[in-house]
């Protein structure tokens, strides 16, 4: 009989792994700002190019042991395409799942200000807005359609730098700069930084995240109306093993 990997050994992999990503994401940030403090264009090219390698890189290095999701919206999408032919997560495991997810997050954060020297505390950084609510749907739409899409053509293999490269591009053209994650967006309110998002412009960012996946998903089955019966193989396919 083939399993995939224990539940909890899954978990681990999406907090650090998730984790890994935001520390990425606001050390980056801590540093750009500090190699460029009066130049806004490079600080986000060097947070963009950070974040698009470090993502490419725990995704090969995750993938294996839990599907390197490392996102509730892309759990959630696995679980809502694969639930009627019994494939991909069950709902009890994408709330495990998105627990562990922003669990590592939040440490994420908190690792990165640790490194950098910064006081612990929440962000100021508004980021409220209907235009940067439509930036947000449209990374996250992109996202999950470039996902699945991957996974039903069999092009798995090709996930950690194709969602890499899509993430750093996003960064560009977006208006949100493309957090695109709803894990991510609750750690980065844990650091006062470049990076950051104050806790008032959480929620218009969680809700345009939810819309742009779901967005995803219909863009996807309508491009590829089979492709539920990849969600075992999202992001990339977990090891089985034989007992």
């Amino acid at each position: 009989m083939r399993s995939s990997p224990a539940l909890g050994r899954r978990l681990l992999a999406e907090s650090v792994g998730t984790g890994l990503l935001v520390t990425v994401v606001v050390g980056s940030g801590i540093a750009a700002t500090r190699l460029s403090p009066h130049d806004a264009g490079l600080q986000l090219f060097y947070n963009s190019t950070a974040t698009m390698l470090g993502l490419a890189v725990l995704i090969l290095m995750m993938g294996p042991v839990s599907g390197a999701h490392l996102n509730p919206v892309v759990s959630a999408a696995d679980w809502w395409l694969g639930r009627r032919a019994g494939r991909g997560l069950t709902a009890g495991e994408v709330a495990a799942y998105s627990v562990a997810q922003t669990v590592g997050g939040v440490a994420g954060a908190l690792l990165a200000n640790l490194m950098f020297d910064v006081p612990q505390g929440l962000s100021g950084t508004d980021r409220s807005g209907w235009h940067l609510w439509v930036g947000e749907a449209v990374a996250t739409a992109g996202l999950v359609a470039l996902i699945l899409a991957l996974v039903r053509t069999g092009r798995g293999a090709w996930a950690a730098p194709a969602v890499g490269a899509y993430i750093g591009a996003a960064y560009w053209f977006t208006s949100s700069t493309s957090f695109a994650n709803p894990a991510v967006s609750v750690g980065r309110i844990f650091s006062d930084t470049f990076a950051g998002i104050a806790p008032s412009s959480l929620p218009g960012f969680v809700v345009a995240q939810l819309v742009g996946g779901a967005v995803g998903v219909v863009l996807a089955r309508a491009l590829y109306p089979d492709v539920a019966t990849a969600a075992d193989d999202v992001v990339v396919p977990a090891l089985r093993s034989t007992t």
